[in-house]
């Protein structure tokens, strides 16, 4: 056999099992269900169900987009524009969805990135692969958490706060976060009411810091609640108790880069914010050390993923944000364990009682760290009769 015979039949033996696969009947995109999940006070769980042509499904999270049954209506949309295309068709949908985030704004963002994510966990099970393998292969076979005690204390006093950071602490988790200064009263209040209930948020933190003591880490997200001037001044008080950052102090990206360089401790944020449009100004601006993108809110995981890479240009790293439900939370940890910048995941802790047994298997965090699984897709499937017992 001569060199070129042997060439051309080695490479149609090396090409047969993708000659099959082309041929094979292409998966495309089915029909919707939609479930939402009481969970508490600050809001429901809102989960998608996508089926393809082959059968299989894939779920998602649309949860906190501030208007439940327009996010689910939008994502009936979004899903009835893809039926007949194929599960491959990622950027198609964000194309077309992205007039709609435009005009309807975060209801429209969290159904985009629930429909999204339904493609890629359909996507993992039709090749048989697990969806980090599909985001560049495997950095971190586990993923670091934090707990977030903000959606979970309902006694918010000083006291209270550290009640539950300490239990955080006894369930294994290293760092814990809360929002200690949700209530502050509009900035055009009174300026003594504005210091008083600045003082309680800083005490807030210091019980939190003393319930957890000196070697965990501890997150305050401030959720824009600040001015500049309040901000900067904040930033300085906070500097004893060894942040591990100050996120979201203030709103304008002027203001956040003011308080960025003059803060004593790193600061973080961008959970609000969609697409790479969005967090390329962020990331230019100089807004913040840490780049908070939201699985839910900034596009899906494809859009989070290149967020990450240009934070990753930047010399920043990437944590994402997301209190969401266990299928958001697998959704995101997928994405992070490719990231060559992770830093570490938010898991909203103590919301309710049920919350591992919402999928199948339940989700198992070790000390607060959460394993990827290497089953197809999100390796989880959406446990019916739990979301049954707590539908809304």
């Amino acid at each position: 056999m001569d060199r070129r015979s042997w060439l051309t039949g080695a490479a149609s033996g090396l090409l047969l099992p993708w000659t099959s696969a082309a041929q094979a009947p292409r998966p495309v995109v089915g029909g919707l269900e939609t479930f939402r999940v009481r969970v508490n006070r600050r809001g429901e769980w809102v989960l998608f169900r996508l089926t393809a042509s082959s059968g299989l499904t894939g779920i998602g999270d649309a949860s906190h987009g501030g208007d439940d049954e327009l996010a689910m209506s939008l994502g009936r949309g979004f899903a009835e524009a893809m039926k007949g295309r194929g599960i491959f068709d990622v950027e198609w949908l964000r194309r077309t969805a992205l007039p709609e985030v435009e005009r309807s704004k975060r209801p429209a963002a969290v159904a985009l990135g629930g429909i999204e994510q339904c493609l890629w966990d359909l996507q993992g099970k039709a090749l048989g692969l697990p969806v980090y393998k599909l985001f560049g292969g495997m950095l971190h076979p586990r993923i670091r958490n934090y707990a977030n005690i903000n959606r979970s204390t309902e006694e918010r006093s000083p006291a209270g706060f550290a009640a539950m950071a300490r239990q955080a602490v006894s369930a294994g988790f290293d760092a814990v976060k809360l929002a200690p200064f949700d209530d502050m009263p509009r900035l055009d209040a009174d300026p003594k009411l504005l210091s008083e209930f600045t003082e309680l948020g800083v005490e807030r933190t210091r019980a939190v810091r003393e319930a957890i003591g000196p070697e965990k880490d501890l997150l305050i997200d401030v959720h824009s609640r600040m001015d500049l001037p309040r901000g900067l001044e904040l930033a300085q008080r906070l500097a004893t108790l060894n942040l591990y950052w100050l996120e979201e102090v203030c709103r304008g990206l002027p203001e956040l880069a003011a308080i960025n360089k003059a803060a004593p401790m790193p600061t973080a944020g961008g959970e609000s914010l969609f697409g790479t449009k969005g967090f390329y100004e962020y990331i230019k601006a100089g807004a913040v050390d840490i780049v908070m993108p939201d699985i839910k809110y900034c596009g899906g995981l494809l859009e989070m993923k290149k967020i990450a890479a240009m934070a990753e240009g930047a010399g920043l790293p990437a944590s994402p944000h997301g209190p969401a439900s266990p299928v958001g939370n697998m959704a995101a940890a997928h994405v992070c364990a490719t990231l060559p910048n992770f830093q570490i995941l938010e898991y909203a802790f103590g919301e309710v009682p049920w919350r591992a047994d919402l999928v199948e298997p339940p989700e198992t965090l070790d000390r607060g760290w959460l394993g990827v699984p290497e089953r197809p897709g999100f390796g989880i499937a959406l446990n019916e009769e739990t979301i049954r017992r707590h539908a809304v």
